[in-house]
Order: C-alpha cells, then structure tokens, then sequence
C-alpha cells in the first residue's frame, strides 16, 4: 500500500487509485478518485497530462508526465496510462507497485496538445502508448464534434495494441466518422515516410495530431509535410524525463532596483483576460506571472513538458532550452513561458 500524507508543494493534490486496467502484458491504466475539493483544479482538456510523484531512495522522488487516455466527455474519472519502459524507473514502479487504494501526489493537468475546436475532421497517428492522448482527443471529437476522424496506430504486433477492443468498439458504433488503420510492425515492418506520406495524403485538409517516439514522430513530420500538409495544421506532443523537482514550490527571486528600472514591459493575454506586467531582464515570463498571483499553465520549470507554451505576438525573447519545440514552431513565434527571458522593451504574448 503506497500512502502519501502531505503534499510537497501548494499545487499539488494527493489522489487515490480507483481502479488498476491491465491494458496489455506491459501496460496498465491508472484511474484515480479525485476529492470534491479538489475537482475544479482537475478538469482537463482532451489530450493533456498528468504530473506524478514517484518515490525513489536514490533521490526521494521523480517527476514524470503521463498523459490523460481519459476525456473529460465521455470518463466519468481521470485515467493516465503506463507502459513499461526498458530502465525506466518511473514506469516499471507505476506498474509494479500501484494498486486500487494507493495515495499518489499528482499535480493539476497540463500540456498543450489539444484542439482548440471540434468542429472539423481530423488525422490522428499514435505508435505504442503514444495513443493515451490521442484516444483521449479521438473520443472527445466523437462526442462534441460531427467530422471524421482517421487514426493511423502503429505496434509491434497484435498483442502490443493498446485499448484494442475500446477502438473496436468506437469504430462499430461510428462507421461513418472512425477509420482506425492498424500498422504492426510485425507483419508490415516499420512504415516508412513515403508510406506513411500515402496514408495522409487523402487527409491534407485535416487538424493532425501524432504522438509516439521520436523517429516514429519525425517520419510523420516529414510525411506529412511531403504530403502537402500545412505546417500550421500539425500538432504534435513530445516527453521528456523531467530532472527537477516541480512539485516544490519555488520562492520569487529578489529583483534589485537597478533590474526594476531596466525591466521589459509585457502584455499576456490568459483565458481571455489581459494582465500587463513588468518584466524583470533575469526572471522567466512564468516566474513574473506567479509572483502577481496569476494562475499561468507551467509543470515542469525546466523547458522539458511544454505546459508553458504560448506565442510571441509582438517582441523577441531568449530561451536557455526549448528542446520540445520544433524549429517550424520556434520560427512560427512559440516560446516556452519556463525558459523565456526578454530582449525587447515591450512584449505582447498570448497563451
């Protein structure tokens, strides 16, 4: 029995397991109660994560994301997904140690990989657990929008297919919105760009999601850009082991006089609201939107989630890492709200 009795940081909320789903021989799926108190700070959005403490006697603790094979449509209960990873300490604890009953401190839900709308067709690709958000948005666009929807899932082999029978069972009840094309590695090999370039071309004028390994992931952005598919339509969602600890809360640094009259002014519009600040030369845009009080989306701290991505309307900044965007989002004025410090006198970004 895993217990947890206090939170490591004011964000954070500790959640007890519901349920245990062996999904496969090397996943599992983790439902979790969570308490009335705390149900507002956990609705999420069809393809976000969840941030789990994991405890660890080398280091006390690892962060590690895991995204949401739930939809806040169609689950009564928030559901992240595990598969075992070779050395990874993270995964094989999850799906060694949890069972129904145990306490584990999450932190709310976070990530940006989510439709902005329902109301249009989409191209989802996922490889192995890589379908845990997809399915999530898969389900939600069956529930709140009318387009189709083409999923293109790649295995290993039959017995590797994760939610097999749910997709099943999706695509019987929706024969004329759900295609799921099953790619398995064992009887086609691995797809190749121009294959997986033939499979997208038909969809060209849909919103593509993919998520799976990285060269799984570069073959689709080559493919679909070989397709003709407008970088702009392409969403993608990347992990990385996170080094720190986010579940800490972390204290504001002391700005100087000197830094306050130099500060950078900035415009950020959030949920609909517009907050102008100043902007402190040394201080992330995470950082100076926590010390007013804002409740700007953030997870990880260290550039390495996404969480805190957003767009420079006006103005340049600088990052120290921004390895989880691409150059084509670099370019198109996507920033991480964790790493960014500004160049600029004045900024206007919107999340």
């Amino acid at each position: 029995m895993t217990t947890v009795e206090v939170p490591h940081g004011s964000r954070s909320v500790i959640l007890t397991v519901s349920a245990v789903v062996e999904e496969t021989a090397d996943s599992r799926s983790i439902v979790f109660s969570v308490p009335d108190d705390a149900r507002a700070k956990f609705d999420y959005k069809p393809g976000q994560f969840l941030t789990l403490r994991i405890p660890s006697d080398l280091t006390g603790s690892v962060a590690r994301c895991y995204s949401l094979a739930s939809s806040p449509f169609t689950d009564d209960a928030p559901k992240v997904t595990v598969k075992r990873t070779v050395d990874g300490y993270g995964s094989n604890w999850l799906c060694d140690r949890v069972a129904a009953g145990d306490a584990i401190e999450v932190l709310p839900p976070a990530g940006v990989f989510t439709p902005k709308s329902f109301d249009h067709d989409f191209l989802l690709f996922a490889a192995g657990s890589g379908i845990t958000p997809v399915i999530s948005i898969l389900k939600s666009a069956l529930t709140q929008g009318s387009g189709k929807i083409t999923l293109v899932y790649a295995n290993r082999d039959e017995n590797s297919v994760i939610f097999a029978r749910e997709l099943r069972e999706l695509v019987e009840k929706n024969p004329t919105r759900l295609t799921v094309v099953h790619w398995l590695e064992s009887v086609q090999g691995l797809p190749s760009v121009d294959q997986l370039a033939s499979l997208a071309a038909p969809y060209t004028d849909r919103e593509a999601f993919m998520c799976g390994p990285g060269p799984f992931m570069d073959g689709v952005h080559q493919a679909l850009a070989n397709a003709g598919m407008p970088r702009t339509q392409v969403h993608a969602e990347v992990f990385n082991s996170l080094s720190g600890d986010p579940f800490a809360d972390h204290a504001p640094a002391e700005i100087s006089d000197e830094e306050a009259a130099d500060a950078a002014t900035v415009e950020v519009e959030l949920d609909g609201e517009v907050h102008n600040l100043s902007w402190p030369r040394s201080q992330t845009l995470v950082d100076i939107m926590l010390a007013e009080g804002i409740d700007v989306p953030y997870s990880c701290q260290e550039g390495e989630c996404g969480s805190c991505a957003c767009t420079v309307v006006e103005g340049k900044v600088e990052m120290a890492h921004c390895d989880v965007l691409d150059p084509e989002d670099i370019e198109a004025g996507y920033i991480l709200g964790c790493q960014a410090k500004p160049v600029t006198d004045h900024l206007k970004i919107e999340f």
